[in-house]
């Protein structure tokens, strides 16, 4: 399993946090916790020693050290997007959002037939606090595929951001067509639908997390009254 193939995994299969903050969670949460050295061992090209020293540095939750193993690593072959992509996510653990943003812009030209690098790249404006830019790089993803939750799930979470309820509702549909296990779809959907007063979809969220993910059905209703 290539290493885009293990982000996917962890961004559709990642745990909602306390609360779901529309600012870098999702970013922070791609990885779940104890996945990260499992991610780096599938990079491709990645010798065994410099593997196991990413493994140990994600151990320890070593973003510094990371950054720096991967700003070394782009310095020998620049064209590697993976790398591009591992320091992108450690500026996000150091919250250094625009310089995670340019590490994902230089893994989507490199690779610009992975679809989760855009999912990254347009995650990374949101989380700056550009969701028009966040939707026009989710624009551009779709020419590489229109199949990816996640990227249905982004343009939600951005036209939320932009408080157009019902326009973020119709891509957090389009996000549960086709993963209708994603958790954090519903939970958004839900919160969304009830801000926008639609009760019945409401609760048809809050019985599908019900089933999925209990924690995060509290956490809904919770939301709603104002909890």
């Amino acid at each position: 399993m290539t290493l885009r193939r293990v982000f996917i995994a962890g961004l559709l299969g990642a745990t909602l946090s306390a609360c779901l903050s529309p600012t870098a969670n999702l970013l922070l949460s791609l990885i779940p916790d104890g996945t990260f050295s499992a991610l780096l061992g599938n990079m491709k090209g990645v010798d065994t020693p410099t593997s196991d020293k990413l493994a140990e540095l994600g151990q320890k939750e070593d973003w510094q050290g990371i950054a720096a193993l991967a700003q070394e690593n782009i310095n020998k072959d620049p064209t590697h997007s993976d790398w591009w992509i591992i320091y992108g996510y450690s500026q996000v653990r150091l919250n250094q959002l625009v310089r995670a943003n340019q590490a994902f812009a230089e893994a989507v030209r490199l690779a610009p037939d992975d679809i989760d690098g855009w999912n990254l790249y347009a995650e990374s404006f949101r989380a700056m606090g550009q969701p028009e830019r966040a939707i026009r790089t989710l624009n551009n993803a779709l020419s590489v595929t229109r199949d990816s939750p996640m990227s249905y799930f982004v343009y939600g979470k951005s036209y939320g951001d932009l408080k157009m309820p019902q326009r973020a509702m119709q891509y957090y549909q389009q996000a549960l067509e086709r993963q209708p296990q994603f958790a954090e779809a519903w939970y958004e959907y839900g919160r969304v639908a009830w801000s926008a007063g639609d009760r019945i979809e409401y609760s048809r969220a809050v019985q599908a997390l019900q089933r999925l993910n209990p924690s995060a059905a509290k956490q809904l209703t919770a939301f709603a009254s104002g909890g």
